[in-house]
């Protein structure tokens, strides 16, 4: 499967230039003999530990009124999975790299730094458009919007349906591939710091979020996080495309500040309800199962939340300034030089620019030429 155009010169196999080029073929054969091990009985059962979800239990119908079940816990077999689904996230990547974000890119002509921003941006947006979508669409079928309860309730937090940790599987998925697309998209040494940071960040909270069972209210922050960072990095792709949009790009800033200020205020809702019914409830401190009902497990994930939200908020303060800073610095060197050329102009009659022109009123007068 050919995902990424050949240069004209061929690299040397296995060589560095090589495996940039052919890194979305190199990790499809990867994935191709997980898929292909189903073929066999003696590597089936391995294969599918990659494919499909593991931890899978079984709830009869007596314990649910909708009848039997299947949920799920976590285990260290979804390490496996998690490892099979980045091959695809990478697969994809190049897919819409190539097809898409290159085509606008070689249309629009952008210099090498837009041309980085665009396909960031643009990659991001693709992503935070499917998982809002795909989130919401959990939300609603678990009657999460509905019944807002189901958030802070501690029964049946030691499972999770088959939507819910799928869905928790590919946004790990998702943010691990973003390791490997540091050196797959050769980015600049000065920005693999702010982008190790970028991704951390989204896998600590997502994998605290999967491991303490706070699957409802992770999704539920997640899709207000992902709505906010969607609306700015489109702001960005179109004013990439057109930098007359840029008066526009500044009213995201509104939606950053009240998403922030939701999410601050669903995470002290969620865990002081969490704590007042964990506390009026008996044996429900057992922090082991994965309940959260243990007082210094709550406070670390409400300071977590409010950790980030402040960093977050602390840097678009900082991009801000040194935004408005460099607006001032260019307003304040553009007057410099237009001065000196009003003064010129307005000095005396006869002059442009400074210079002195041939029809002043004082240039000496031409000498008529005798006619014969």
């Amino acid at each position: 499967m050919g995902l990424r155009k050949k240069g004209t010169k061929n690299p040397p196999v296995l060589s560095q230039e090589f495996i940039l080029q052919n890194h979305a073929d190199l990790v499809s054969c990867v994935g191709m003999f997980f898929v292909l091990g189903l073929m066999f009985e003696g590597t089936a059962e391995v294969s599918i530990v990659f494919l499909t979800l593991q931890h899978s239990v079984v709830v009869p119908a007596e314990e649910l009124a909708a009848g039997s079940q299947t949920l799920y816990h976590y285990g260290v077999k979804d390490l496996a999975t998690v490892f099979f689904y980045m091959l695809v996230v990478i697969i994809i990547h190049a897919t819409i790299q190539e097809y898409v974000l290159d085509k606008i890119s070689r249309r629009m002509q952008f210099t090498k730094a837009k041309q980085n921003k665009f396909n960031e941006s643009g990659q991001l947006s693709v992503f935070y458009i499917v998982s809002c979508i795909w989130g919401t669409v959990i939300l609603l079928s678990e009657n999460c919007l509905s019944d807002p309860t189901l958030l802070w309730r501690t029964h049946s937090h030691t499972m999770m349906t088959f939507q819910m940790k799928f869905f928790y599987i590919s946004q790990l998925a998702y943010w691990f591939h973003g390791f490997p697309e540091l050196y797959f998209q050769r980015i600049r040494k000065q920005d693999i710091p702010s982008q190790l940071i970028y991704i951390g960040l989204h896998l600590f909270h997502i994998t605290g979020a999967y491991l303490l069972y706070l699957n409802h209210l992770g999704l539920l922050l997640l899709v207000l996080h992902y709505v906010v960072e969607l609306i700015s990095h489109l702001c960005d792709v179109f004013y990439f495309s057109d930098e007359k949009y840029q008066k526009g790009v500044s009213l995201w800033t509104i939606v950053f500040v009240l998403g922030r200020l939701t999410t601050l205020v669903v995470s002290l809702v969620t865990v002081g309800l969490h704590l007042l019914v964990s506390h009026s409830r008996d044996g429900d401190t057992d922090s082991i199962s994965g309940n959260v009902n243990v007082l210094a497990a709550e406070i670390a994930v409400l300071s977590s939340s409010c950790t980030i939200q402040a960093y977050i908020t602390w840097t678009l303060l900082t991009v801000w300034l040194q935004r408005w800073l460099e607006d001032s610095n260019l307003q304040a060197s553009s007057l410099k030089k237009k001065k000196p050329m009003i003064k010129g102009r307005s000095s005396r009659k006869g002059t442009e620019n400074g210079v002195e022109t041939a029809h002043r009123v004082d240039a000496p007068p031409k000498r008529k030429e005798k006619t014969s």
